[in-house]
């Protein structure tokens, strides 16, 4: 196949300024050439785009999404013959959306890998997905490290064959381990086809107000070492002063969320020592209109993030220079979970980061709202995501050689982030994606029906019983 786009404003992501007058040129699911359209060589099969006062950009890619994220025990029972259709759902919402690559850093690895591959060969469409199975260390869904309180409900066949999904040979048993030991559970672990690997350098527990380390500095070397020698990259989850200094010193490619540091401001030496080694902060910004939506709600989870100091340290990571990666969080969530009283903090509300398919313009606004240059915006959100996670060969630019993803944008994006919304067309290897098409088969995301007989009477019987209390009640 071949394919020529003209006439549009070209932002490759590796000039400082943007391209115009020239034609992109595909062949098959590369990009073949940048030039004058009178420069090409050209069969007459080749199929033509004007994109005249459009832009052309690479395709957004989000270095931390979760396409299973609704953990409830409800929903993991509910969709449990169905995790591989749920996982497709998601990675379609993410295309639709203009994330053509995504990287989901916590999941489970056996449908994960399997739907991975099914994209890959062209069976079904979805966004280009990497996976790193569980985060070394921690323990599944139901357990102290999510949802402890539905170990409580759940019988223990039912904890372990959730929690096993997820966790396999790399769960807190590793904890106890010797460096030379959780080596080589890693190494086993690689060899189940995780696309790289990501480890808990701090605990994962939200409801205490302690925080922890998983890992001694001597066994997050050992895991770094272990990874690194594999040729693939390593990240740890951080949520503490103490666990993102460790895992930056033990060589860590990325680190999530290091912006998370609860009410301790990262200090100077550690954000220099970030910058001076490249690396990658995936950071979670919130807009402004988000923060004053979180300070008006207050509870739950909204009131782990603003208490925190979130902002500061984003603001003190562009001024040191750190390497900025767009991460999410994203997913897709039940139906009935905005109900949950838990869970509503984090899923509902204005410009919520973690909603798949809408978190990343999100990301890409506050990001503005904070300070950083438009380029390094759109650079966070492209190449910066690929080299971080050693992917910059084949993504993240608008080069030739360089696999054919791109967005076609009706409005410039370095004017203001609120226009990468402005989705013309969707690329992904070189293939025009119909957006409308998508998801295929929804199950999450599949509007809710009317309520049955019994429910509408329920709800009235329960009406009628709250009238009938006495005042003192």
């Amino acid at each position: 196949m071949s394919l020529v786009i003209k006439n549009a404003t070209i932002i490759d992501g590796v000039a400082d300024r943007p391209m115009e007058g020239k034609s992109l040129w595909i062949q098959g699911n590369r990009i073949k050439a940048i030039a004058g359209e009178d420069e090409l060589s050209l069969s007459p099969a080749t199929t033509t785009i004007d994109a005249r006062g459009k832009y052309i950009i690479p395709g957004l890619i989000d270095g931390n999404v979760h396409f299973l994220q609704d953990m409830r025990l409800e929903h993991l029972v509910r969709h449990e013959s169905q995790y591989e259709d749920v996982i497709l759902e998601a990675a379609q919402i993410a295309l639709r959306s203009g994330v053509t690559t995504a990287f989901d850093t916590w999941g489970p690895r056996r449908p994960l890998v399997a739907l991975r591959e099914r994209i890959n060969a062209g069976g079904v469409p979805g966004t280009r997905m990497f996976c790193a199975g569980n985060i070394v260390g921690l323990d599944g869904p139901i357990s102290a490290d999510f949802i402890h309180k539905a170990a409580e409900i759940a019988s223990p066949a039912q904890i372990e064959r959730i929690n096993a999904l997820w966790v396999e040979n790399v769960g807190p048993a590793l904890s106890w381990m010797t460096p030379c030991q959780v080596a080589k559970e890693i190494r086993a672990y690689i060899a189940k086809g995780v696309d790289f690997i990501k480890y808990a350098s701090s605990e994962h527990r939200w409801a205490t107000t302690t925080s922890f380390l998983v890992f001694s500095p001597a066994v997050q070397a050992a895991i770094v070492e272990e990874v690194h020698q594999t040729g693939l990259t390593v990240q740890a989850h951080t949520t503490s002063v103490e666990s993102l200094r460790v895992a930056v010193e033990a060589g860590c490619d990325l680190i999530q969320h290091p912006n998370l540091t609860g009410p301790v401001p990262i200090p100077d030496e550690t954000l220099e020592l970030m910058a001076k080694r490249s690396t990658a902060a995936a950071v979670f910004p919130f807009t402004r209109r988000r923060r004053d939506w979180m300070l008006r709600k207050g509870d739950g989870i909204s009131g782990v993030f603003s208490a925190s100091t979130v902002d500061i340290n984003i603001h003190n990571l562009i001024k040191a220079g750190a390497k900025f990666v767009m991460a999410t969080d994203g997913g897709i969530w039940g139906r009935d979970a905005a109900s949950d009283p838990f869970w509503a903090a984090a899923i509902t509300g204005e410009d919520n980061l973690i909603e798949l398919g809408q978190g990343h313009f999100h990301w890409l606004v506050a990001m503005e709202e904070m300070g950083l240059p438009s380029l390094q915006i759109l650079r966070a959100a492209t190449y910066d995501v690929a080299a971080a996670y050693g992917k910059g060969k084949d993504l993240g630019t608008i080069e030739p050689g360089k696999i054919a993803d791109l967005i076609i944008l009706d409005r410039n994006p370095l004017q203001s982030a609120e226009n990468y919304r402005s989705i013309h067309k969707i690329l992904k290897d070189g293939v025009d994606i119909d957006r409308s098409l998508l998801p295929q088969s929804p199950i999450l995301t599949m509007p809710a029906g009317e309520p049955s007989p019994e429910v509408l009477a329920y709800r009235a019987h329960r009406r009628a019983g709250d009238s009938a209390r006495p005042f003192c009640c």
